[in-house]
């Protein structure tokens, strides 16, 4: 709130002096009563209090702006990540990728058909990602977190999902030939038509896991997996996976 206050007329010089003690006080005193008529006089210029309110006044238009101009600064910062994301592409390396998937993610923008093949991706968050096709084939996504994500028809040949957590996550009809799954949570995650021809599964928690329609597990290596589901084992041996603990 704005408060203008009039300012004391000063007492006269003649006044003052006649009431100081020392005289070495008086170019002190002098000084200091210039300044109060100077305050004086200001404090009756309406002009001056016209421009605290413009101040104010001024300060308000610049936070409407602000809040007006928010949905452009969310598109200017979704735009600035898609294209670290892009001028990336194919690279190996980070390349600030981590940041800009997770902050797209956390915004609900979808990833659908994303490509970061052959990234460094470890420790990447993106719980219930939209990646539905997305191209994630030789990308080390080690320790990442992708709960109920979803990677429907997704390319992930070659990946590295060594200790990551895949809880609830949909690998429907996704390639995972030759991906390593070593010790990675896949509790609950959808297999349906999923290819893990040569996926290394050691050590993988497979509770609950939907795995009646894997489209291809040969040569997948399924030694010491954790809470398979009943059958799961015998019938995955008898089409042409393997029990290697001491696989590479």
């Amino acid at each position: 709130m704005i408060s203008h206050k009039i300012t004391k007329r000063p007492a006269p010089w003649n006044t003052l002096r006649a009431g100081l003690k020392h005289r070495w006080t008086v170019p002190f005193r002098a000084f200091e009563w210039l300044w109060e008529w100077v305050a004086y006089g200001l404090s009756r210029w309406s002009f001056l209090e016209v421009l605290e309110y413009l101040g104010s006044f001024s300060v308000l238009v610049g936070v409407i702006f602000y809040f007006s101009e928010s949905g452009d600064r969310v598109k200017q910062r979704h735009y600035q990540a898609w294209q670290v994301i892009n001028t990336a592409q194919g690279k190996g390396g980070s390349g600030g990728r981590i940041e800009a998937l997770q902050e797209l993610n956390e915004d609900k923008i979808p990833l659908v058909g994303v490509d970061v093949s052959s990234a460094f991706l470890q420790g990447v968050r993106l719980e219930r990602a939209n990646l539905l096709r997305a191209n994630m084939s030789a990308a080390d996504l080690r320790r990442s977190v992708l709960i109920a994500a979803d990677l429907t028809f997704a390319d992930l040949h070659d990946a590295n999902f060594r200790g990551s957590n895949l809880q609830n996550a949909s690998f429907s009809n996704a390639d995972l030939k030759d991906t390593d799954l070593v010790g990675s949570d896949m509790t609950g995650a959808d297999l349906s038509e999923t290819d893990l021809t040569g996926a290394d599964l050691r050590s993988a928690n497979l509770c609950t896991v939907k795995w009646n329609a894997i489209k291809s597990i040969k040569s997948a290596n399924i030694a010491g997996v954790k809470a398979a589901p009943e059958g799961f084992v015998q019938w995955a041996v008898e089409h042409g996976a393997v029990e290697n603990a001491q696989a590479e």
